[in-house]
């Protein structure tokens, strides 16, 4: 099983009482979705196991969790800090047009005057609209925002995002 091919949708943060229930931070905008898991794959440094999901309810920011086999406060430490991943194919389709994060980086990125600018190579989270940070060998580090005026396509099967720069993104 290989790690970069799974997608964490959550993060232990803590245990909870003493029978091995575990607290987790969502990482996903459809945490409705842990509702209806059955399994799913813990990622500690050291290993990814699957576990069976017993039960989840919503505490706090986040949900409590109680997994098969994970029976003890003893035992739901040595997963503290562990991420809750799945398989890409179990991730939510997305209405066309919105892209995961993660099939956004390493998207190469071409601007249609001055060609080809960089890599893709982080999304950042802002309140109004994400911004792309794109890793560019010519202008250094571009933040582009990701709105309809400057994101004119993006590719995924062909890794490429065409985008018209606004005044002032970069000096040239």
């Amino acid at each position: 099983m290989n790690s970069d091919e799974l997608i964490s949708v959550g993060r232990i943060a803590g245990t909870y009482g003493y029978a091995g229930m575990v607290k987790v931070i969502p990482m996903t905008d459809f945490p409705e979705r842990f509702n209806n898991m059955n399994t799913v794959k813990l990622q500690t440094k050291h290993q990814i196991v699957e576990v069976g999901i017993e039960s989840v309810k919503p505490y706090k920011e986040g949900y409590l969790f109680k997994f098969s086999g994970i029976d003890s406060l003893e035992v739901a430490r040595e997963y503290q800090y562990a991420y809750l991943k799945i398989d890409e194919s179990e991730l939510n389709p997305l209405p066309e047009g919105y892209y995961y994060h993660f099939q956004l980086q390493g998207l190469e990125v071409y601007d249609e005057a001055r060609g080809r600018l960089g890599v893709l190579k982080e999304v950042l989270e802002t309140g109004a609209n994400d911004v792309y940070v794109i890793n560019s060998p010519q202008y250094g580090e571009i933040l582009i925002p990701a709105i309809k005026e400057v994101v004119l396509e993006v590719n995924i099967e062909t890794k490429i995002m065409k985008v018209r720069l606004l005044p002032g993104l970069i000096n040239d």
